[in-house]
């Protein structure tokens, strides 16, 4: 992607110290535009600003702002708090998620709780917060969801709901913003070769898996589109599975 794609914009990630925040971090960033970094521990989200801005060719600003997700007052303040810090936002793209693999029977309603928190409520914190910064410049939104939103895989049941849950309110919410000139897109990866899917699914050959680039480059596709044509959802499989499956 060109140096100076998004040259002058300035994007928000959540979920931004490892696996595919990071990495879409780092692609934003190459390609210009000043990034807010968003998760909990800061010492990773400093180490990853470093790593933006040593790949930026156009000066573009890299600033961590840690947030816990699972505070409901979380959202508004990492908005706010990008948002003032660089000056502007054109650029949401809520990627931070938790998941657990537990059956049923097993999985508590703290763990429930939590999962809708993290994956979902949050997601429409944050969208809220910034509809009012992202309709002054036709920003954009993009939802990273997963192949379990529109799926289900047995001990996967309480990550799954919370993924359709955020799936309905990206579709919802991208015909509500539609007239502030703002986009919504979802991208829902398959496998991705992450912390995150090797402790969900430690029987997965990882040579074989999704890499966050890969996810990060789709996220930057989407971000770049100007013209009339709109890709609403880039689903994503890995290589090795069957098609349309």
């Amino acid at each position: 992607m060109a140096a100076t794609m998004f040259d002058g914009k300035v994007a928000l990630v959540t979920g931004a110290s490892r696996g595919i925040g990071r990495a879409i971090a780092l692609e934003l960033g190459a390609a210009g535009a000043s990034v807010g970094l968003s998760a909990r521990n800061r010492a990773a989200l400093e180490a990853v600003a470093v790593e933006v801005q040593a790949r930026s060719t156009a000066g573009a600003r890299a600033r961590v702002f840690p947030a816990d997700l699972e505070d409901p007052a979380a959202p508004r303040r990492l908005v706010e708090e990008a948002a003032g810090g660089l000056g502007r936002l054109d650029f949401l793209v809520c990627n931070a998620g938790l998941a657990v693999s537990l059956p049923v029977q097993q999985t508590t309603v703290e763990t429930w709780d939590r999962l809708m928190a993290v994956n979902a409520r949050a997601v429409f914190l944050l969208c809220q917060a910034a509809t009012p910064h992202l309709a002054a410049v036709a920003g954009r939104i993009v939802i990273v969801t997963s192949i379990v939103a529109t799926q289900g895989y047995v001990n996967q049941s309480a990550y799954s709901a919370s993924k359709h849950a955020v799936m309905g309110f990206a579709k919802a919410l991208a015909r509500e913003v539609h007239p502030l000139g703002i986009r919504v897109h979802v991208v829902a990866p398959g496998g991705v070769d992450t912390d995150l899917v090797s402790a969900m699914r430690p029987d997965l050959d990882r040579s074989g898996l999704i890499a966050p680039a890969e996810v990060a480059e789709a996220v930057c596709f989407l971000l770049s589109r100007r013209g009339n044509a709109v890709v609403d959802e880039v689903a994503m499989r890995r290589a090795g599975k069957l098609p349309w499956s």
